[in-house]
């Protein structure tokens, strides 16, 4: 025993470290792979969570299927992750999920702000109704980046409590300040034709153009078409069969 206590490698001391250092090992494998996975969803516009994620479930969501897909191909992982890993470390609850989503979240548009340099820009904004009929807007930026090319970045679906310009400018100044952008700096904006927006005497263009006098504003082109589509097929039978056909080609299409 004295010997035993003697020999330094067989110490209590060195086979805690040795635990830790196992313990972060596969920690850090089982974190690299939720990565991994939620990265990809999000790259493909994959929603993470489904219903039923019970484990008699048939989908339990594109989360977990992926997961348990890259486990069974990476021998890496598979000893790690899931039903291998400990019930309280699984790093695949709800909150780990979310987490990871916000961290990508604050890399992509850290990324998108360097690539804007803090140079000019235009808004591109639109707002509508979700299903629980609450107010959602969406901010866009259009810019040139440092290669010369336009570019078109989303950075932010703000619920809002109204539709009203006022509401709608407190909440874009609002995230512009978050990211340390300005109205001063736009140069252009992009709505559709709806009176809170294009009003002269009090939309958001015009509360706008009232900090940043060259933000010039145009009317969404996208809008404009299809404005131009429903009147034209109000007036041709032949053009609302037309769009009604191509738009049954559309979901054919992403269906197979």
């Amino acid at each position: 025993m004295c010997e035993d206590l003697m020999r330094e490698q067989q110490s209590i001391h060195v086979a805690f470290y040795k635990l830790d250092d196992k313990g972060k090992h596969d920690y850090r494998v089982r974190l690299n792979a939720s990565i991994d996975v939620a990265q990809l969803c999000l790259n493909q516009g994959l929603t993470l969570r489904d219903h039923d994620e019970s484990e008699s479930s048939l989908n339990k969501g594109n989360f977990l299927e992926v997961l348990s897909w890259y486990a069974d191909r990476c021998d890496e992982i598979q000893p790690y992750v899931l039903g291998k890993a400990p019930k309280n470390n699984k790093m695949t609850s709800h909150d780990i999920q979310k987490d990871i989503v916000s961290a990508c979240k604050i890399e992509t548009i850290k990324a998108i702000l360097e690539d804007l340099n803090g140079d000019y820009f235009a808004l591109l904004i639109d707002e509508s109704r979700d299903v629980s009929r609450g107010e959602q807007m969406v901010i866009c930026l259009r810019y040139i980046d440092k290669r010369g090319f336009v570019m078109e970045a989303f950075i932010r679906l703000v619920h809002v409590k109204d539709t009203s310009a006022l509401s709608l400018k407190k909440a874009i100044v609002d995230v512009l300040a978050h990211h340390s952008l300005t109205l001063s700096y736009v140069r252009g904006q992009c709505y559709d034709g709806a009176s809170n927006m294009q009003c002269e005497l009090g939309g958001l263009k015009t509360l706008i153009k009232q900090e940043s006098r060259s933000a010039h504003s145009i009317h969404c082109f996208a809008h404009q078409l299809q404005l131009t589509l429903v009147a034209v097929s109000k007036k041709c039978v032949q053009v609302g069969e037309l769009v009604l056909l191509v738009s049954m080609f559309e979901c054919l299409g992403s269906f197979f």
